[in-house]
């Protein structure tokens, strides 16, 4: 039906299975993406082994607890990572979806567009339904594509306080918009 799907990524276990599969749906389907996460260590080789593929990625700093024998413990690590990669998969010419409530990482991406002339239509932001809404809708009257999304499903409590997690600002988010209603 040509609906897009985008094969999310989970903890570190679970990260090179999902690429395997990634890479044999891509092979027969065009309309297949899935996610990197900046604070591992791999995420900079694996741009590398799928550009290839020329995928359709979003890229998020990661929502898990992981060792740090995988994983950046730092913060400014991580961002200084979001940052490495974002760069890397739009100077490769791909689809890059940069999933973030950052405003530095979100600031980042536009001069970064603004500087090497890339399109619009090559990149969006992605934000959680619920958190910061105003900046959603900044981002969209500034002529970006700007994508909220909602987790659905069984487990999307689970989803959803993980990304809370990610970022404890985010629940400040999320209270303000509740009381705001």
């Amino acid at each position: 039906h040509g609906v897009f799907v985008t094969i999310d990524m989970e903890d570190y276990s679970r990260c090179q299975k999902t690429l395997d599969i990634f890479k044999q749906l891509k092979k027969e389907y065009d309309n297949v993406g899935t996610v990197l996460q900046a604070y591992l260590y791999r995420t900079v080789s694996d741009i590398e082994d799928l550009k290839d593929y020329h995928p359709n990625l979003r890229l998020v700093k990661g929502a898990y607890k992981e060792s740090p024998e995988v994983a950046f413990p730092d913060k400014k690590d991580v961002d200084e990572n979001f940052k490495k990669i974002i760069k890397m998969h739009l100077l490769n010419g791909n689809y890059t979806a940069v999933a973030t409530h950052d405003d530095a990482i979100i600031e980042y991406t536009k001069q970064l567009v603004k500087e090497y002339n890339i399109p619009n239509s090559q990149f969006e932001f992605q934000m959680l339904y619920g958190i910061r809404p105003e900046r959603q809708e900044q981002l969209a009257r500034e002529g970006y594509t700007m994508r909220v999304y909602v987790p659905y499903g069984t487990d999307w409590y689970g989803y959803f306080m993980r990304r809370l997690a990610e970022r404890p600002a985010n629940v400040a988010f999320v209270l303000k918009g509740i009381f705001r209603k």
